[in-house]
């Protein structure tokens, strides 16, 4: 009797325990140790295919992925200046590892805020809610102390990123992220305050590109910058920001003609002489509009306009109601989308080029949301196979780094994490798609 007294009076205690053992299990995860050992390897050798991820899927599970992620953003938010920004330090110092002796860069806080608003945080709430408030601050100020007649968003130059990608990267990054924050409409955010800003780097953007569509000041591997500068466009326009029609025109024309349908041939003169960044500018760019394409084909047979068997072609296009200026493009889009897309896959397209660095990267992360954009199953594979790799290759204390070109570990831990996180914006990718 005095037993079942006790165990009555245990009950409430014990439900508690329940209680918080499920729904605090965020307390408890840090105590939670990564379940795999890491092994030798570079961020950038692993997605451009020199270090074989064959296999690797294997140690993409549910918890490999949280725990990783968890860590990476840990060792973000404690990487964080004082002034909410984040750094990838200069080109002429790429030895210097240490995230609190390099300047903070817009381009870098835009990658690691976007990581953060990726993985779920938000002003309000989650662990790192006060990281991403800061280096929202940060982005927001410095867009705001720019002159009206400088080309750029910042004052600091010569940073790994810019050297490498281009010199508006600052601008293309922080748009990205911008965008991205609008999307989401989160309590405590000042939507007019963001807005006016996103227009000024769309300014920055638009008057930095040239009139064949690519981005003026280009870095060493500058057909990327373009692409994501396209990218940017398309996400602030997906957002209701005003972007000249032109322009976005211009930039898809530019990374789409890097690509010939005809013979396969890829043109790398703006990419530094590596077929990996101008076919993934080519499959980004073409994204969009190739789903538009699938989408008017698909609607003009449950139509009863066009036969089941029939594909996307001009003729069909044009019977599904579109004017031929619009069949055109978008059957152009289309096979640029799909020719380009199998080659970025390929071994000999991904391996063989020695050195790689951040620029390799971040093809990679352009590619894989790619196909998202375009709803693409194909990309599934290949995604799971080199973020297995990622996982086994993060360093102990949570980060991860290149070992040249961008050698930062906030960039490369920041741009990993989305890497592995990128499911999590598949419905925002989709609409930057539509």
């Amino acid at each position: 009797m005095m037993k079942t007294k006790i165990l009555f009076l245990l009950f409430p205690v014990l439900l508690l325990g329940v209680y918080f053992s499920v729904f605090n299990s965020e307390e408890h995860l840090a105590e939670t140790k990564r379940l795999l050992n890491p092994i030798e390897g570079c961020v950038f050798m692993t997605v451009m295919g020199e270090q074989s991820s064959k296999d690797f899927n294997v140690y993409k599970t549910p918890d490999n992925m949280s725990l990783s992620v968890r860590d990476g953003l840990s060792w973000l938010a404690k990487a964080q200046l004082q002034n909410g920004g984040y750094g990838a330090g200069s080109h002429n110092a790429q030895h210097v590892r240490d995230p609190h002796a390099v300047p903070a860069d817009p381009a870098t806080t835009a990658m690691v805020a976007t990581a953060f608003l990726r993985s779920g945080s938000t002003l309000r709430s989650g662990p790192y809610a006060t990281n991403l408030k800061a280096a929202i601050n940060y982005l927001l100020e410095t867009v705001e102390r720019v002159p009206s007649s400088s080309p750029y968003i910042t004052d600091v130059r010569n940073t790994q990123i810019q050297s490498k990608l281009g010199q508006n990267i600052d601008a293309v990054l922080t748009a990205q992220f911008l965008a991205n924050l609008l999307d989401r409409d989160l309590k405590g955010v000042d939507i007019k305050r963001v807005e006016r800003c996103l227009d000024i780097c769309i300014s920055k953007i638009q008057s930095g590109t040239d009139s064949n569509g690519k981005q003026k000041g280009a870095g060493w591997a500058g057909v990327l910058q373009s692409g994501l500068a396209n990218s940017a466009l398309e996400a602030a326009q997906a957002v209701g920001a005003d972007v000249d029609e032109e322009v976005i025109e211009r930039s898809r024309n530019y990374q789409k003609d890097n690509y010939d349908v005809t013979t396969g041939g890829v043109k790398t003169e703006d990419g530094a002489g590596v077929m990996l960044y101008a076919v993934s500018g080519s499959v980004r760019a073409s994204a969009k509009e190739a789903r538009k394409a699938q989408e008017t084909l698909d609607k003009a047979k449950k139509e009863g306009k066009l036969g089941n068997n029939e594909n996307i072609s001009v003729e069909n296009l044009r019977k599904a109601g579109l004017s031929e200026e619009e069949a055109i493009a978008y059957n152009t889009s289309y096979n640029v989308y799909n020719a380009a897309k199998k080659t970025a896959q390929q071994e000999d397209v991904l391996n063989g080029f020695g050195n790689n660095g951040g620029e390799e990267f971040l093809s990679f992360l352009q590619t894989g949301e790619s196909l998202v954009v375009n709803q693409d199953s194909d990309w599934k594979k290949w995604y799971n196979d080199m973020s297995g790799r990622i996982l086994k290759i993060q360093n102990n204390d949570g980060s991860w780094n290149g070992h040249h070109c961008i050698t930062s570990p906030v960039f490369c831990t920041a741009t990993s994490v989305l890497l592995l996180t990128v499911e999590n914006d598949i419905e925002y990718l989709n609409r930057v798609g539509e």
